[in-house]
């Protein structure tokens, strides 16, 4: 593996110099940062991982051993609930927030969040002294709303919704010259969620399959652009709710595509158009996608509760959903195979997002 990655490192310095710097432009329709290829290159992976070691948790990827006797397979649980907002998303944000410039660490940076990307622009931002300005619809966890207020982020609510709140935000972009940071599209969030994908194969190193939510897409390209480089063997398998399928939807299409959504209790995942950046990087390098029902996110969230004394969000509990949800059986039979064979196998899966994460 040490050796694969080297030869992986060298390889992704090499791309890296042959291209040429990011051109960013805006699309007309919803102003978010697109960037031409490479969107995002492993070395942007790698040196993440190093840029942000010191500000984010470094979280447990543990056996589970209820769970696997359940379910069949060799589980293990990449807890990243653990960081200090209770998500992921930390990952991303501290590492955005670092690669600004002097002058716009000095003037801040804004998003449109109804939750946990807020907290982590809020907490990061308080350790870095970057001002951030928060924008989120009235329909925002009144404990996300307080924990950023109580991190110092200049919070604003705005609207019913998440769209209503970008619109507002982008009115700040303009007149007060803030730097605009996508929870899920921005480059440099792509990035740092790409540093999980690294730690969970520094965690287990013999995994078959690598289970990941998706919503924006964010974390599944990261994710998936770190393992492929450094073993393409692994399979990456992105889990969406049956009510918000716009990965899936953007995969039929061929690019990111409106998607017609039903509420549902992953409502961290429901984005009802998946990220342009974040869909180029990831769509070429996914195994599959599979969608879960809300019965299935509900006894997931249940199951980690009763067997890992954890509780997380339906976000979070959905990779274990596609298990629950027997949306997976391949793996299983290979599972059995080699357990027959005395060799050994592991599955990944993630959870994240812990509900009403205490600051």
């Amino acid at each position: 593996m040490q050796h694969l990655r080297r030869q992986s490192l060298k390889k992704a310095h090499r791309s890296a110099s042959s291209v040429p710097s990011l051109c960013r432009f805006f699309s007309t329709e919803e102003r978010e940062p697109i960037h031409r290829r490479p969107v995002v290159t492993f070395e942007d992976i790698s040196t993440a991982t190093y840029r942000v070691r010191e500000g984010i948790q470094h979280t447990s990827c543990n056996y589970s051993a209820f769970l696997s006797k359940r379910m069949g397979y060799e589980l293990f649980l990449k807890k990243d609930y653990r960081q200090m907002t209770g998500s992921f998303k930390e990952r991303g944000a501290r590492n955005a927030l670092m690669l600004l410039t002097p002058e716009q660490k000095q003037r801040g940076v804004i998003a449109a969040s109804a939750g946990n990307h807020a907290l982590a622009l809020a907490y990061h931002g308080r350790m870095l002294g970057i001002p951030v300005t928060c924008i989120m619809p009235t329909i925002a966890p009144l404990a996300k709303v307080k924990g950023c207020q109580e991190l110092g982020a200049r919070v604003i609510l705005h609207g019913a919704h998440i769209l209503e709140a970008k619109i507002k935000a982008d009115e700040f972009v303009d007149t007060e010259d803030l730097v605009y940071i996508n929870g899920f599209d921005h480059p440099n969030i792509i990035a740092g969620a790409g540093t999980m994908g690294i730690e969970i194969l520094n965690q287990v190193p013999k995994a078959d399959a690598i289970i990941v939510p998706v919503g924006g897409g964010g974390l599944i390209a990261g994710i998936a652009l770190a393992v492929k480089t450094l073993n393409p063997s692994i399979q990456v398998i992105g889990v969406e709710p049956e009510n918000c399928a716009s990965f899936t939807a953007a995969l039929a299409a061929g690019h990111p595509v409106d998607t017609n959504t039903k509420p549902t209790l992953a409502d961290g995942l429901a984005v009802p158009k998946v990220g342009a950046n974040a869909f180029e990087v990831a769509a070429p390098l996914i195994d599959r996608m599979v969608t879960v029902s809300e019965k299935a996110i509900a006894l997931s969230v249940l199951r980690l509760c009763e067997l890992e004394k954890v509780v997380v969000e339906g976000g979070g509990a959905a990779s274990l959903a596609a298990l629950i949800d027997d949306k997976l059986p391949d793996l299983r039979v290979r599972f059995m195979q080699r357990a027959h064979q005395t060799l050994t196998t592991a599955l990944a899966t993630i959870a994240h997002d812990n509900a009403g994460a205490s600051l």
